[in-house]
C-alpha cells in the first residue's frame, strides 16, 4: 500500500508549479517507465505492480509495491496497471545551435499532446533537441510526458523567450517556419541545419517569432481541409529536410 506521504507527493506534482518546486516529474505506464528504467535519468520512487515486477527490474530504485487501482488513482492515465515513477527533472544540456544540426523549436504549443508528439518526433529524426517558448505546454507534463513514448529519455528540451533566443542566433543560421505562403517544401532541397520553427494550429506563428525566419515554407494540399495539426506538419516537413541524405 502507498502511503499517505507519498500519495500527497505524487498528486502534487500534477500542478507545473510543485514540479518546479520540488525538480520532479511523473512518468506512467509500462512502456515509458521501461525506457525510464534503461535511461540515465534519477528514479526517486517508483510504484510498481506485481505484474510489472515479474518483467521488469525494479530493484535497482527506490520501490513500493502498489495496485493497479492506487497507480490509477494517482496517477494521469485512465488506467494503469503497470507503474508509475517519480523522476528528477535532468539538468540542462548547453544549447548551442550548430551549422551541422536541425533544432525544432515550438511557438505557443499549448497542447501537451503535441508537444510530446513533437519531441518523439525530433527523437526519430534524432535533432539536436526542442526549444519550446515560454508560452508552449510544459515538457514535464505527465500527457507531454506519455506522447513521446519514452523519447524523453533521450531529447534535450530547453524553454526560452523564443524571440530573444532566435534574435542571439548566428545571423548565418536559416531559421524556417511554417507558412500558408511560404515556398512550396515539395520543390526544395533542404538540409538539415538550422531550427524549424512550429506554431500552433490555431494560430501559426506570433509576429514576434515570424520577424526572425529566413524562409517560409509550405505543405501543398489538394482537399478542403483547412488546415494540419501541428504534429503531422512538422512531421511532413521534417521528412524534407531529411529526404536526400
Amino acid at each position: 500500500m502507498v502511503s499517505k506521504a507519498v500519495a500527497k507527493y505524487v498528486q502534487s506534482l500534477h500542478q507545473k508549479k510543485y514540479r518546479q518546486r520540488h525538480g520532479a516529474f511523473l512518468v506512467e505506464g509500462a512502456k515509458n517507465v521501461r525506457e525510464l528504467l534503461s535511461s540515465a535519468l534519477t528514479v526517486e520512487r517508483l510504484l510498481y505492480t506485481a505484474e510489472f515486477a515479474a518483467e521488469n527490474d525494479v530493484s535497482r530504485v527506490p520501490a513500493d509495491l502498489a495496485t493497479p487501482d492506487e497507480l490509477t488513482r494517482l496517477g494521469t492515465l485512465q488506467t494503469n496497471d503497470a507503474a508509475l515513477a517519480v523522476v528528477r527533472i535532468p539538468d540542462e544540456t548547453p544549447l548551442d545551435a550548430r551549422p551541422c544540426q536541425l533544432l525544432l523549436a515550438l511557438d505557443q504549443v499549448r497542447d501537451p499532446g503535441n508537444v510530446g508528439t513533437l519531441i518523439r518526433l525530433a527523437d526519430w529524426y534524432g535533432l539536436g533537441g526542442v526549444v519550446l517558448s515560454e508560452t508552449c505546454a510544459d515538457a514535464w507534463n505527465a500527457k507531454t510526458v506519455a506522447a513521446t513514448m519514452g523519447s524523453f529519455t533521450r531529447v534535450p528540451v530547453w524553454q526560452r523567450d523564443l524571440p530573444a533566443w532566435l534574435a542571439g542566433l548566428p545571423s548565418a543560421l536559416p531559421v524556417y517556419g511554417a507558412d500558408l505562403h511560404g515556398d512550396n517544401v515539395h520543390r526544395l532541397r533542404l538540409q538539415p541545419t538550422g531550427v524549424l520553427v512550429m506554431g500552433s494550429e490555431s494560430h501559426g506563428l506570433t509576429p514576434e517569432v515570424e520577424a526572425h525566419l529566413t524562409q517560409r515554407l509550405h505543405i501543398p494540399g489538394r482537399g478542403g481541409a483547412e488546415s494540419l495539426n501541428v504534429a503531422l506538419s512538422a512531421a511532413i516537413l521534417l521528412d524534407n529536410f531529411f529526404r536526400n541524405e
